[in-house]
């Protein structure tokens, strides 16, 4: 195949240059200067002429453990121009599990990551037990697009310790060491833990990983560092902060990524400061950034965004059934108000309802505002609205990130990692799984907060540095034909846009791309001239 015509800008954060690019099988065979390289007998000729040609994007933090099971085609990253995803971020997957654990894996999932326990009851096909019998599964089904996946500490500690909330044992540690290294060898990415004190698992308590010791965690770590491979990925929390981080990444040689850096408008500087902070500490250190605010469409029938308060554990713990019941109960709204007002304060002004069916004159008026009008307060107001359409009312809420000018500084740099997509979790609350084309549409074309070079470099070459991705992200001779043509002036998203078309009937929240016109994984093409190429499945496992 020759692709010629375009402008090429190969993730290296070289200038944007006119070239062509031969490919042979999966591989790239020739870069060289535009017009210089001849088609041979029996190649396809590409024409990109008005197109950047690209290295195909790498997004390091998914949640598509359970989706991958149903789903090959990694929907809808696979439509943005990204060729190669990493799940089991935040300590979370499927693996390793016992059966008699499934049900608590799956309904860590629900609570934790927004996922429907609907699809992921109907499916999930529990064809493994191991964390390498769950990659092996992976390697042989039909993918779209390169996946890669962390060890979860969550589902490994359940996995050795049960569901007991307790310290592990010093005999409990060394068997997760055991089977980290197992699950390493036969390929995972790294290791994935989180101390995130809002990640509430099965019925409202604290995910596994929480009841781990940060002596557990730097004795998984170093199981990386024996090996000499592998990246640690962090959600913050008590005892695991940016002096942790570096110690970890100097001590095991290894790089370590933490989630998530965001940018406030009500804290504005304190990201930049972080940022500063960290740099002047030794070792790879990666702080992952969201180039989109944080919106979620929420209901209180799953309220997962409010899970950091206490009494909205209370909600998560109990059966969806008697949801309603509890937010009815007036010692419950006694007990959660103050709390709720209080957790959410900087919130109250971006919470407005989305969608309702009882409240249709409400849609878009921010609750503070509609609160005051009616003489009560914005926690009482969106109990009741959601009270009187059955808990279908969903309200939309700016969670985080929200510090626009911020986040353009931050994009500019240098210094931290373009990631937090969380594509495959909270599907029917948000959808950042279009981040890439976000990026590309918003912030290089319209706000011109960095370089086209810069952006695909974010999206291309340093994620390919921080996780060690090889043998992609970049457009180089020899390196694996992972590619995407986009047009800058029309790449971008479409309008979010709510579907049922999940196993059991579910619904998520999807983004459409403009401007993606070409995609090819190892080669193949799954894109062709802005549609997509039905049955593509050239994907491969990316092993460590």
């Amino acid at each position: 195949m020759l692709l010629r015509g375009g402008t090429l800008i190969d993730g290296t954060g070289a200038p944007a240059r006119p070239a062509d690019v031969a490919v042979e099988a999966d591989r790239i065979t020739a870069v060289a200067e535009a017009g210089s390289l001849a088609p041979e007998a029996g190649t396809e000729v590409v024409d990109l002429g008005g197109l950047v040609l690209a290295p195909g994007f790498i997004d390091v933090h998914t949640h598509y453990d359970a989706q991958i099971l149903w789903d090959g085609d990694l929907t809808p990253s696979s439509w943005h121009g990204v060729t190669s995803v990493v799940m089991g971020n935040c300590g979370f997957g499927v693996a390793p599990t016992h059966p008699e654990h499934r049900d608590l894996i799956v309904r860590t999932l629900e609570n934790v990551e927004g996922m429907s326990i609907e699809a992921l009851d109907e499916g999930i096909d529990w064809c493994f037990e191991t964390f390498p019998e769950y990659l092996a599964a992976v390697d042989g089904r039909d993918k779209r697009i390169n996946v890669g996946a962390f060890v979860g500490h969550s589902a490994l500690r359940l996995f050795v310790v049960g569901p007991e909330e307790r310290p592990a044992t010093a005999a409990e540690v060394a068997r997760m060491q055991q089977l980290l290294r197992e699950g390493m060898e036969a390929g995972a990415i790294g290791f994935s833990t989180s101390r995130q004190p809002n990640h509430q698992g099965a019925f409202g308590r604290p995910v596994p990983s929480r009841f781990a010791e940060v002596d557990e965690v730097y004795a998984l770590t170093s199981v990386l560092g024996d090996l000499g491979r592998g990246v640690l990925a962090v959600s913050i929390g008590p005892g695991l902060w940016l002096e942790q981080f570096s110690e970890l990444a100097v001590a095991c040689g290894i790089p370590v990524t933490w989630t998530a850096l965001v940018a406030r408008a009500d804290r504005p500087g304190a990201a930049r400061r972080t940022v500063e902070r960290g740099a002047a500490l030794p070792g790879e250190v990666y702080p992952q950034i969201a180039c989109r605010p944080i919106v979620m469409q929420m209901t209180l029938a799953d309220p997962t965004p409010l899970g950091e308060v206490d009494e909205w554990k209370e909600v998560l713990g109990a059966a969806r059934d008697q949801r309603a019941g509890l937010l009815a109960d007036p010692a419950w709204r006694v007990r959660a108000r103050p709390a709720t007002l209080d957790a959410w304060h900087h919130r109250w002004a971006k919470t407005a309802v989305d969608e309702t069916g009882a409240h249709p004159r409400l849609i878009g008026i921010a609750l503070d505002r509609l609160a005051a009008e009616r003489g009560t307060n914005p926690f009482d107001l969106m109990v009741d609205l959601a009270l009187e359409d059955g808990l279908a009312t969903r309200f939309r809420v700016v969670m985080d990130n929200d510090g626009d000018d911020e986040i353009g500084d931050l994009l500019a740099g240098d210094r931290t990692l373009l990631g937090l997509s969380d594509a495959g979790a909270h599907a029917s609350q948000l959808c950042d799984a279009c981040y890439s084309t976000h990026l590309l549409g918003h912030w290089v074309r319209e706000r011109r907060a960095l370089s086209l070079e810069h952006a695909v470099w974010r999206l291309t070459g340093q994620p390919r540095q921080a996780f060690r991705v090889a043998e992609r992200g970049l457009v180089q001779e020899a390196m694996l034909a992972d590619l995407v043509a986009f047009d800058p002036d029309t790449v971008g998203t479409t309008p979010v846009e709510r579907v049922r078309d999940q196993p059991g009937g579910a619904d998520r929240l999807l983004v459409r791309p403009t401007g993606i016109e070409h995609v090819w994984v190892n080669g193949v093409a799954t894109r062709r001239a802005g549609e997509e190429v039905d049955g593509a499945a050239p994907g491969r496992l990316l092993r460590s």
